[in-house]
């Protein structure tokens, strides 16, 4: 056992569980009410909502998967950063929209306004369980980040003693989380986001020190995993991996639940656009957090007898807990620590949250109890979100941790499957109903079978045509499928009168007031 990382790490979760619960009191509103609950009463701010959106999009698998796979697979990891490049533009250009016809019929979830644009159902109901089934493996490997961690501290790994900090952190986080919705995750987020800053910049400082330097590092570095890999005769091979991965990832990115929940709680459109011209700051530091994977192979962590049960079991997913307990002094890598398990603390409430308002108000409402009240409502979201969670914990005690890999791969094929519904139908309503839910059949179908093919163990699907072979992200590819499908059978059904929805939505919903 590491003590003294062990006592500052302890510090750190009681504090953040302190701040979980008095969250209920911070601005204080009525619970019961699911907007309050689920959005935080959509009063968030530049700077709540700039570290919100950290703390949901910069998770502890980010943390601990992005340098793995840099330590790993060397330059490809790196794709990691033109994704987000690419991504805060579209929200910049896409998310604002949303927010201003969200706000104007109350709409809390993605599938709300699908209903609302379209008044379809069922097309709504698909994209609601599109996204849970998606935010189910999500929340599951914040819990095999947060296992790392607990290994890393000097826990046994497996078994009960094992696994008990692991059941009480997730006790904890849905104690609060019932008891102060949104609020919770947004107020840790700060804590969180300011260690994760920390322990990067630390790191990034002290380990090229002790080394000598970036040189000495990128030397250490074998050659082959410093730049792509030479695609080989008729073949765009990595080259065409690593685009198809950027974009696929930026376009999925828009279409995560537990994004939308964190941009619906915003305060109005102004504040988003502040935001995604402020959170690349944080892909300055998934930057530097890549670079850890190469810090980590210059510094030889996987070969010291010490790691060697962690890298046996976890493989690359230890290098940055390794990297931590090497070159740092032992409180301070408490510190560290304590950020990576807060930081899969955050975003597993708000992905719980984001997954308990699908179930609320595009299933239960919708289906099963359509003149609930605003008090069932909101109590139906808070139970969902404890099944969400503890699901996922089951998910991860019962099954090996790869599962959670495989289904959070074959998550990201199925979330990007909802983007014509979503991101086209801001913009036009020219889509049939029916051809939506055609192209979500057909993108769903191709790249699940995509995803069989490589069996879970890739998300790069190498498509072959007229004598070229072109690796891809199968997602892409998928939802290329989709949107053909959607177009082609959209003059059809509107040829043969069959029926579309009522659009309850209108034009000047989508624009600013001056506009």
């Amino acid at each position: 056992m590491r003590w003294s990382a062990l006592g500052v790490f302890l510090v750190l979760f009681v504090l953040v569980t302190a701040l979980g619960f008095f969250a209920a009191r911070w601005r204080r509103a009525d619970l019961s009410q699911l907007h309050e609950w689920g959005l935080g009463g959509r009063r968030f701010g530049t700077v709540i909502t700039w570290f919100l959106l950290g703390g949901d999009l910069y998770t502890a698998y980010t943390f601990i998967a992005v340098p793995a796979l840099v330590f790993g697979a060397g330059a490809m990891g790196f794709f990691a950063l033109p994704y987000t490049v690419i991504a805060y533009p579209l929200v910049f250009m896409v998310l604002p929209r949303l927010w201003r016809v969200a706000h104007k019929h109350n709409f809390i979830t993605g599938a709300d306004f699908v209903r609302g644009r379209y008044g379809s159902p069922t097309l709504a109901l698909l994209v609601a369980l599109t996204g849970i089934l998606a935010t189910m493996p999500y929340i599951a490997l914040q819990l095999v980040g947060m296992e790392v961690v607990i290994a890393a501290l000097g826990f046994p790994m497996g078994g009960l003693l094992g696994d008990l900090p692991l059941i009480v952190a997730f006790v904890v986080l849905a104690a609060y989380t019932y008891t102060s919705g949104l609020r919770a995750p947004a107020m840790i987020a700060l804590v969180k986001d300011a260690l994760v800053y920390l322990t990067v910049i630390t790191l990034v400082i002290v380990v090229p020190w002790r080394l000598g330097g970036f040189a000495p590092i990128f030397a250490a570095v074998p050659p082959a995993k410093l730049l792509l890999a030479t695609p080989p005769a008729h073949s765009l091979g990595s080259y065409s991996a690593f685009a198809s991965l950027a974009l696929g990832s930026a376009l999925a990115l828009f279409c995560y639940p537990h994004v939308m929940t964190g941009v619906l709680a915003s305060r109005n459109p102004r504040t988003l656009t502040r935001n995604m011209a402020l959170l690349p700051a944080f892909s300055l530091a998934l930057g530097l957090l890549a670079l850890l994977g190469y810090m980590a192979l210059a510094s030889g962590v996987d070969t010291l007898p010490e790691f060697a049960p962690y890298f046996a079991r976890f493989k690359a997913s230890f290098a940055v807990p390794a990297l931590i307990l090497h070159s740092l002094p032992g409180w301070f890598a408490g510190v560290a620590l304590a950020a990576i398990a807060i930081g899969a603390l955050v975003p597993a409430a708000i992905m719980s949250i984001a997954a308990a308002n699908l179930w609320t108000r595009n299933i239960y409402r919708e289906y099963l109890n359509p003149a609930c009240s605003a008090a069932q409502e909101s109590g139906q979201a808070k139970a969902a979100s404890l099944v969400v969670k503890f699901g996922a914990l089951l998910f991860v005690l019962l099954l090996p941790s790869s599962y959670a890999i495989n289904f959070q791969l074959l998550g990201g094929v199925w979330i990007i499957q909802i983007l014509p519904a979503l991101l086209f139908g801001l913009y036009t309503r020219w889509l049939h109903r029916g051809a939506l839910i055609a192209g979500w059949a057909t993108g769903m179908l191709v790249g699940t079978l995509m995803a069989l093919d490589l069996h879970f163990a890739s998300a790069v699907f190498p498509l072959r045509a007229f004598g070229w072979t072109v690796p891809g992200y199968a997602a892409l590819y998928a939802l290329l499928a989709n949107i053909a499908v959607a177009l082609l059978a959209t003059p059809l059904l509107r040829a043969l009168r069959v029926a579309d929805g009522t659009d309850h939505t209108r034009r000047e919903d989508y624009l600013p007031a001056s506009e």
